[in-house]
């Protein structure tokens, strides 16, 4: 089946639904097609305490939600799909999606955020599922009463770890630096919380654990970043916490993308550079300086007024042109 609309929009985290918004009040009819984890890394989020207008916060799967049904609102159809292929170089702009419809879009919004990035460790992978995780509001009640690891050092680690310090008995954040990249509120929070250690200089050298009679995982071997000597720490569960990498698989080598592997786009209009694809990227895929979700919500509206202004300019040239 082959579904045409003017504004095509992948991903659906807070930069997909604001641009979503934007492009449906303007009559735009815009097609959201979510992707695996509709609503984006917000959905894993506890409290959201920084988005203006929710002064004593929300819950990221609610204010997700509440985007969704914004969007919903003005006419935005929404797809549960993921897109497995994405043609650039077609007019219109085709993808592909995993149920094989094809859409094709006049213009397209990538909204496809950022996926957990991993240690890469051999044993991070083997007990994956098992002990090891990247989401402690999917995972964390399997370990009420237990004790986990939270490894990394910026806002996402620190979260993570005061959510988890609410069920589990002890929390130890690993970091492999001195100091905290994150805010200092939310530092000020982990450092106050009885039942949170942190361990400093010390980087993962290896998931210790059972493979039988059942896979789960009992301890860290840690490695001291300077001296190298090694530390055993055990605990039940541990949680990745180190960062994003922004999920651009499916444009690769139709775009440019950064030193970060993000998508290059004009910082003004959030259009894709080096290519004349009708097409714009909007928020963590993007590389925004700071990932927030207010900042992926406005880098989405910018997308979507910007393709708005795009199709208005093209509207008369065809009319012209077909008669």
């Amino acid at each position: 089946m082959t579904i045409s609309t003017k504004v095509l929009i992948i991903g659906s985290g807070a930069a997909g639904y604001t641009a979503a918004i934007y492009a449906a009040r303007a009559g735009l009819d815009p097609i959201v097609i979510t992707g695996m984890q509709p609503g984006g890394q917000l959905t894993i989020t506890t409290d959201v305490e920084n988005m203006p207008g929710f002064p004593d916060g929300v819950q990221g799967p609610e204010l997700m939600e509440k985007m969704r049904a914004q969007a919903e609102r003005f006419g935005t159809r929404i797809v549960v799909d993921t897109v497995v292929e994405v043609d650039l170089s077609a007019r219109p702009i085709k993808a592909v999606t995993d149920n094989r419809d094809v859409y094709e879009g006049e213009t397209l919004i990538i909204a496809t955020g950022a996926q957990a990035r991993w240690l890469g460790i051999a044993s991070e992978q083997r007990f994956n599922g098992f002990g090891v995780s990247a989401c402690a509001t999917c995972d964390g009640f399997f370990y009420r009463g237990k004790n986990v690891a939270v490894i990394g050092g910026g806002n996402t680690a620190v979260e993570e770890a005061l959510y988890l310090a609410n069920l589990a008995a002890k929390v130890t954040l690993v970091h492999r630096r001195d100091t905290l990249r994150a805010e200092k509120i939310l530092q000020d929070r982990l450092f106050a919380h009885p039942r949170i250690e942190v361990i400093w200089d010390h980087a993962v050298d290896e998931v210790l654990g059972d493979l039988e009679p059942i896979v789960s995982v009992n301890g860290l071997r840690l490695k001291h970043v300077r001296s190298g000597a090694p530390q055993t720490l055990t605990v039940d569960g541990v949680f990745i916490a180190i960062g994003h990498d922004p999920a651009v698989s499916l444009f690769q080598g139709q775009v440019e993308l950064d030193e970060a592997g993000c998508i290059k786009v004009d910082q003004r209009t959030m259009r894709l550079t080096g290519t004349d694809a009708p097409a714009w990227a909007a928020g963590d895929v993007a590389g925004p300086v700071t990932r927030q979700a207010v900042v992926a919500a406005g880098m989405g509206c910018v997308a979507a007024l910007e393709a708005e202004k795009y199709l208005a300019a093209i509207t008369p040239a065809a009319q012209a042109q077909a008669a």
